[in-house]
């Protein structure tokens, strides 16, 4: 009769041994999926970061090429103002 109990609470230990196993198998896949997910975000912003830095050389670019044009447009506004500048007016 005794061996019967033993038995008894045996199997009931290993049944919930066996579920608490599935339940964290389960667990672990939900892990996964949300890791995976992760990486691919992770992934994401890596690349979106390269396209920033590319972006921020392009404007940095444009500003150079702003600075000069504002550059030169100075010198032709001056050049006006002079009777014997380049740019200036000749009254006929």
């Amino acid at each position: 009769m005794v061996n019967w109990i033993v038995v008894g609470v045996l199997v009931l230990a290993l049944i919930i041994l066996v579920a608490a196993v599935f339940s964290v198998l389960n667990r672990l896949r939900g892990l996964d999926r949300a890791a995976r997910r992760l990486q691919r975000r992770q992934a994401d912003v890596a690349k979106l970061q390269r396209d920033a830095e590319v972006l921020e050389g392009s404007v940095a670019g444009l500003q150079r090429r702003a600075e000069i044009i504002q550059a030169h447009l100075a010198v032709i506004k001056g050049g006006r103002g002079a009777p014997d500048g380049k740019h200036s007016l000749k009254k006929a």
